[in-house]
């Protein structure tokens, strides 16, 4: 007598990102950016510093960061990738949108939501350098130390986190969840270039 076995055949399952524990409060946020803002606010007190914003992920943080540091400052922006629609650094930097304002002797503050590779910072640093400003000054919001192949120093740092995906306060996974109040882990996020 034979038996017949049945094999059953599932197909991938695509495991969506969600969104998992908070990892930095709106309080401690709040908090944060409150001192640094000071520590800014002595430093370039009679200076009228240049601002720049890096687009999109540094958008609340600078909008928040300004507003507390409270002094005679000119805002602008650039938009500089090298994640494509991947959740890791390409390597490949490009300029998408370039400064209005001519930052030639100006005393000149990049405000970044995070450092991660180094790569887009150390290009951008480079790249603003040859346009000959007074003074050049990183502030970023995080930091991944364990994930820095250049060496980039911010003389203002928020927090420095381990290598996790975080979302949330300007920071996204394919341009979603930048709008939460807080920075909370991703979980699942995929491991290439899409699910």
């Amino acid at each position: 007598m034979t038996t017949k076995t049945s094999v059953i055949i599932k197909p991938k399952v695509k495991v969506q990102p969600y969104i998992g524990d908070i990892l930095i409060s709106k309080r401690e946020l709040k908090s944060r950016i409150k001192e640094l803002a000071n520590r800014i606010k002595k430093d370039y007190h009679d200076k009228n510093p240049l601002v720049i914003g890096i687009l999109k992920g540094a958008g609340l943080f600078l909008s928040d960061l300004v507003r507390e540091v409270g002094i005679d400052l000119q805002i602008d922006f650039m938009m500089v990738s090298s994640y494509a629609a991947s959740t890791k650094t390409s390597g490949i930097v490009r300029i998408t949108k370039d400064l209005d304002e001519d930052i030639e002797g100006r005393h000149v503050l990049i405000v970044e939501d995070i450092i991660d590779s180094g790569l887009t910072l150390s290009y951008l640093k480079r790249n603003l350098k040859c346009r000959n400003p007074a003074s050049l000054e990183i502030c970023s919001l995080l930091k991944k130390k364990s994930r820095q192949k250049i060496p980039t120093e911010a003389k203002y740092l928020g927090f420095e986190i381990q290598d996790i995906y975080v979302v949330g306060y300007g920071l996204d996974y394919k341009q979603r969840f930048r709008n939460l109040k807080n920075i909370r882990i991703l979980n699942n996020p995929p491991k290439n270039n899409g699910f």
